[in-house]
């Protein structure tokens, strides 16, 4: 009963969260639209068109993160107020993922455009249509709410951690764990900001439709789940080796140069198909498929440096508990199961050059293992 009464007020979404979060989402929505950033084309939809992208989303974090500094030092807002109202704010972005995707489905069903980006694709299963979405890019006053709501994610992701941060820092128990991953986060938003426009070509922008799974995953699972380490820590105090520092730090250098080095490659090779690849010529199934560099190595090789940086930002908090690998465990789980469904997809797409390409790169994710 204790229990069930310290948690319902927070399973209520309070005004005062849903001020904070539509704040944040109106001045992503304003900074995306307003602030300088290269405009990048999208990739070739079925249909010949080609979406366009603004990228400043380095400049729009940067600004955000300068205001909230600003307003924290005029004692305007505090920086602790996403860690005391944690739960709070998780349930009422969850309550407005839900009422986004009753939205797009609504919308998406009286739509009459046959364009590839706006054209429904209603199976007949509701459950199914609401889940993975019946339109590849809604639009909402002109902004693409898919880039729209996981660059959101990324940047709750952030905030959440410097909250955390701040919390820490205000309890007196910052520690070289909480210092290590929040470096790691850190690094790895920047980097992601920093060559935001190569999201334009990934699975997500380009394959998926536009449904509650995205729409949760980008702004719910994303900044929550992948703060739990930060959460944990600031409760639980771990001593780091100097050797188990180090070590850590590799694992993350590692990850990211897998994961950076790969997505790079296959952005750089969709836009300019011969450019060298380690100093050599790519090598080109059919003309179509990369089969040099890292992905020569693996078919999803970036798949191997994203799992690889998810267990660097738990490693920080020690073996004591498998509650901070929460993340890297439901990720290696979500790769494999996207993995399967993007080698379905290229099988039925690419057919004797898919299986052409398998036979040169016999690995899927971890070479010589899987």
């Amino acid at each position: 009963m204790d229990l069930a009464a310290l948690l319902l007020p927070a399973l209520i979404p309070s005004w005062s969260s849903v001020v904070l979060l539509g704040t944040f989402f109106a001045y992503l929505a304003a900074a995306g639209s307003i602030l300088p950033g290269k405009v990048v084309p999208g990739a070739a939809l079925p249909d010949g068109s080609r979406l366009r992208y603004r990228c400043n989303g380095l400049v729009s974090l940067l600004l955000l993160v300068a205001l909230l500094g600003l307003g924290a030092w005029m004692d305007f807002l505090r920086p602790t107020i996403i860690a005391e109202r944690g739960l709070e704010l998780l349930w009422t972005t969850f309550t407005f993922s839900t009422l986004v995707t009753l939205v797009l489905y609504a919308a998406g069903c009286n739509s009459t455009s046959d364009s590839s980006s706006l054209k429904p694709h209603l199976s007949g299963n509701l459950i199914h249509d609401l889940w993975f979405g019946i339109q590849l890019n809604p639009q909402f006053i002109g902004i693409d709410l898919k880039f729209f709501f996981v660059r959101a994610g990324m940047m709750g992701w952030l905030l959440i951690n410097l909250s955390v941060l701040a919390r820490s820092v205000q309890d007196g128990n910052l520690s070289l764990s909480m210092i290590l991953y929040q470096l790691f986060c850190v690094l790895y938003i920047l980097d992601y900001f920093v060559y935001e426009e190569y999201m334009t070509s990934t699975w997500d922008i380009i394959a998926e439709r536009l449904g509650f799974m995205l729409v949760f995953g980008d702004v719910v699972w994303i900044p929550f789940t992948f703060s739990i380490q930060g959460w944990w820590l600031l409760r639980n105090n771990v001593e780091l080796t100097t050797t188990a520092a180090i070590a850590n730090c590799f694992v993350f250098l590692i990850g990211y140069m897998v994961f950076r080095g790969a997505n790079k490659q296959k952005h750089v090779f969709k836009r300019s198909p011969k450019a060298l690849i380690w100093g050599q010529p790519p090598k080109v199934v059919g003309g179509k498929l990369l089969a040099s560099g890292y992905w020569g190595i693996a078919r999803h090789c970036n798949y191997l440096g994203d799992l690889l940086l998810a267990l660097s930002f738990s490693l920080p908090c020690g073996l004591s508990s498998p509650v901070p690998y929460f993340y890297p465990i439901y990720l290696l789980i979500l790769l494999i199961w996207r993995e399967r469904r993007d080698e379905a997809r290229c099988a039925e797409k690419y057919r004797e050059i898919w299986a052409e390409y398998c036979r040169l790169v016999p690995w899927r994710i971890f070479p010589y293992l899987y």
